[in-house]
């Protein structure tokens, strides 16, 4: 491999790895929270349909995008209504979304299978950074979303550790009880994150449509929803080792096209399969030393709160 391969696959690599980058962030503020929304494919696939639409009738990418994420917050409005003001348990409605999710924008994505989108949003490259062997290409040649992506971590890190705000939400994950007690609005908070988790899953899916893909079909995620909830846990949520998982698996995502590119004699099913591989692997190293999961995990993750009188 040269070096204008390695650059290459590099790109590739953070390119594949930036909507798992805001899939996973969203998820990992829900979850802070004691949300657990499983959601998160279902979430993706409706901001990837109707960010494709809203492009294709307006012509306008941001406008796609900001339709993107009007289409996650509602999805997980549904989530959070159900969950969190009506009790429904949290792995059961997660599970329908992410279904109704798959149904039905198939089924309001049909007229959009064949329409031709030209618009997307272009590469904004850093001048002089650029220029630098591998990591140039690759962290300095994206689109303003994927500098948005990478912002993201350092603006998540800084209010979930630095900020009263994001002591509280800590603190309503670990112990709404306690939290209630004190005068924290659970509800609100846990409303707040979810809201911004489906945000973010929205983003992550117009991302794959209008700026990675440029095209809408059925399921056109593949499963990078489930992906990026696996990357919470990998992650020991925490956000910079998210980050670091992001990019790992952008690499074997960008591996397996790289392999077909080249020619590699193994058939392209199995070559597809490395991702979902890969995940299965992550999560069996990771269950194996269960004290960890214990440790970092909200102690009141997928937990109804009830609020007392």
């Amino acid at each position: 491999m040269d070096i204008n391969q390695a650059s290459s696959l590099s790109s590739s690599a953070v390119v594949a790895a930036i909507p798992l980058m805001f899939a996973g962030a969203g998820e990992l503020v829900a979850e802070k929270s004691g949300v657990l929304n499983l959601g998160v494919e279902g979430m993706m696939l409706m901001g990837a349909v109707t960010g494709y639409a809203v492009t294709a009738i307006t012509g306008n990418p941001w406008l796609g995008i900001l339709g993107a994420i009007v289409a996650g917050v509602l999805m997980s409005l549904v989530f959070a209504f159900l969950t969190i003001t009506m009790l429904a348990n949290q792995v059961a409605t997660g599970l329908s979304l992410t279904i109704f999710g798959i149904g039905f924008s198939a089924y309001i994505g049909k007229p959009y299978t064949s329409a031709a989108v030209r618009a997307t949003i272009g590469v904004l490259p850093i001048p002089g950074l650029t220029s630098i062997p591998v990591i140039g290409p690759a962290f300095f040649t994206l689109t303003p979303l994927g500098y948005l992506a990478f912002i993201m971590f350092g603006v998540i890190s800084w209010f979930l550790y630095r900020t009263r705000a994001g002591l509280v939400l800590r603190s309503v994950g670990e112990s709404p009880s306690v939290a209630h007690s004190v005068g924290f609005p659970v509800v609100g908070v846990r409303y707040g994150a979810t809201l911004f988790g489906g945000g973010m899953a929205g983003i992550a899916g117009g991302y794959y449509s209008i700026v990675y893909l440029h095209l809408w079909q059925e399921q056109l995620t593949s499963g990078r929803g489930w992906i990026a909830l696996a990357l919470v846990v990998f992650a020991t949520w925490r956000p910079g080792r998210l980050l670091i998982g992001a990019l790992l698996f952008g690499a074997v995502m960008a591996l397996q096209f790289y392999a077909q590119a080249i020619g590699v004699p193994i058939p392209t099913q199995f070559l597809a399969m490395l991702p979902y591989i890969a995940t299965i692997v992550v999560l069996v190293l990771i269950s194996r030393n269960p004290n960890t999961i214990k440790l970092n995990a909200p102690a009141s993750l997928g937990k109804p709160f009830f609020a007392a009188s």
